[in-house]
């Protein structure tokens, strides 16, 4: 098992550093072009969302991403020092009432995109595991 974590300040153009964890990742470990596609869409949907929702992009707030890397997944934790969220009364973003609203998709696009998401820690910690085979 592999586990490797980084410390971002709570900064939008900090992006750059997740996309980079996650190509040196695909890279060192291989990384098959769809598990790395959905984990780069998924990943840096999620340290956005911590960045602006959960620490309110408030810089001297950091997000945490760990990676750990198994036998047959890669699972990626996404933890913010904000209040958290009700990630169990969300709107469906494929709703017609919501379908035109800007915001509500980035939940709904890591459980489609990831084998296994959870939160914990009401919600300021998700949880995503890739399946490698």
């Amino acid at each position: 098992m592999n586990t490797v974590n980084i410390d971002i300040p709570s900064l939008p153009e900090n992006i750059r550093i997740v996309e980079s964890f996650i190509d040196n990742i695909k890279e060192k470990y291989s990384l098959n072009d769809d598990v790395y596609g959905n984990v780069m869409i998924a990943v840096t949907e999620s340290v956005t969302n911590a960045i602006a929702h959960g620490n309110k992009g408030e810089k001297n707030k950091n997000v945490s991403l760990t990676m750990i890397l198994e036998d047959t997944s890669i699972k990626f934790t996404v933890t913010d020092e904000g209040e958290g969220f009700d990630f169990n009364n969300l709107d469906d973003p494929t709703s017609p009432e919501n379908i035109e609203k800007l915001g509500g998709r980035g939940i709904f696009l890591m459980k489609n995109l990831c084998d296994e998401v959870s939160f914990t820690e009401d919600g300021r910690s998700v949880a995503m595991t890739f399946y490698l085979s």
